[in-house]
């Protein structure tokens, strides 16, 4: 007779097998989120009027603007080029972390769990 709620005999060897594969797959994501974190992602707007830095835990940590892009009758487009900086070194923090990710699952999908 079967233990009750388990397999005869114990877990099997290839459940086994997939359990130990998981954890190190985990460990490995935990790694690569940590290094991912301590990148930075830089992006500029406007022919380089403005620069964007962020990190990989998408936080912002650099804004740079040349005094020529400064403009007290055109504040609009400023904010425009400084929106589309951040935006664009967002998106490049983005896909550094798909391809991080691709790397370690071996392009399944849904197994990041929402970690990066």
């Amino acid at each position: 007779m079967a233990k009750r709620g388990g397999f005869p005999g114990g877990i099997p060897n290839n459940m086994n097998n997939l359990m130990k594969q998981a954890q190190r797959m985990q460990r490995q994501m935990e790694v690569q989120q940590a290094e991912l974190e301590a990148k930075e992602f830089e992006a500029s707007s406007g022919g380089g009027a403005v620069s964007v830095t962020v990190t990989g835990k998408r936080e912002i940590t650099k804004v740079k603007i040349d005094p020529d892009a400064v403009d007290p009758e055109d504040v609009e487009m400023l904010e425009d080029l400084i929106m589309a900086a951040a935006n664009e070194a967002l998106r490049k923090c983005e896909e550094e972390t798909a391809a991080q990710m691709s790397k370690i699952t071996g392009g399944l999908s849904g197994l990041g769990g929402g970690l990066f």
